[in-house]
């Protein structure tokens, strides 16, 4: 059965999902939520050599492994309301099935490596439709919390998504926007790009436009902007390098995919070195 409302993560047992399980309780917590923690078993070979026995072995194992899921979170946000979910498949698909009406999805990520295509890390954050965070990297509490924004749907969403989340940690936020973009541009813009100063008083312009509702809504938050004369892309892990959590939206002012992540979101899941949180257009706050 599906909550309405609850923070949902995974967790695999390893020494990475005990600081998601973390994460994601501590988030349940702030915002008095449930928390749902999924662990997704499968038996590893064809199924026309199933072991009935072998079967319920592993099944047993993956029981115990989020049974100590569950208590950690329990542990770890005292009072929160915690429920366990196993499921027979792959870890991506548990958590898409949990993710239907949360208000968020926690998932982990291993440092310094490529992400797999299949992984939870990328398979999550495109394909639900809520806000995924993808945890690595430093505490919540140290540095701030970066936004991109590009005046997109997907960076609407993010922003709303950034202040809330400012709002509840009491953390502040740096919006950036890396305006070197031509490809991203309408046809009638293109002539901006030979002129620096035109450059940054249109993007600027859109930059304030794009943050002032969300200063209005959330007047507690200290929040900054920034307007970058580089690639979307390099802006982001500049400001990324010193940051608590990256927030994207899930694809810029060209992307047109229905699932996919555009390149820049992808980018920052393979390469920031903080926590990222990738959210959808259709996502408000």
């Amino acid at each position: 059965m599906s909550h309405p409302s609850h923070v949902v993560t995974g967790y695999d047992g390893t020494k990475e999902a005990d600081a998601v399980v973390r994460w994601a309780a501590d988030e349940a917590r702030r915002r008095h939520l449930p928390l749902t923690v999924c662990h997704a078993w499968s038996w590893p070979y064809p199924i026309s050599h199933i072991d009935y026995e072998g079967v319920a072995v592993i099944k047993r194992m993956g029981q115990l492994i989020l049974d100590k899921g569950v208590g950690l979170a329990e542990r770890c946000a005292p009072g929160v309301q915690v429920r366990g979910v196993l499921m027979d498949g792959p870890a991506p698909s548990a958590l898409l099935h949990e993710a239907h009406n949360a208000e968020m999805v926690v998932v982990g990520s291993h440092e310094h490596a490529e992400l797999p295509v299949g992984s939870s890390a990328l398979q999550v954050p495109a394909r639900a439709r809520c806000p995924v965070v993808v945890v690595r990297g430093r505490a919540k509490g140290e540095g701030e919390i970066v936004v991109g924004v590009d005046g997109s749907r997907g960076a609407d969403a993010a922003l709303a998504f950034a202040f809330e989340q400012a709002a509840v940690h009491g953390q502040r936020l740096r919006a950036v926007y890396g305006c070197w973009e031509p490809s991203a541009v309408a046809e009638s813009e293109i002539a901006l790009f030979a002129d620096a100063e035109e450059l940054k008083r249109a993007a600027g312009a859109r930059l304030q436009r794009a943050v002032a509702p969300w200063l209005t809504k959330y007047p507690q938050v200290e929040a900054v902007t920034s307007l970058v004369l580089k690639d979307p892309r390099e802006a982001l892990l500049d400001a990324a390098a010193e940051a608590a959590l990256l927030v994207v939206g899930d694809r810029g002012a060209r992307g047109v995919h229905p699932l996919l992540l555009g390149a820049t979101s992808l980018a920052m899941l393979q390469l920031a070195p903080c926590s990222i949180a990738v959210v959808h257009a259709e996502h408000r706050h």
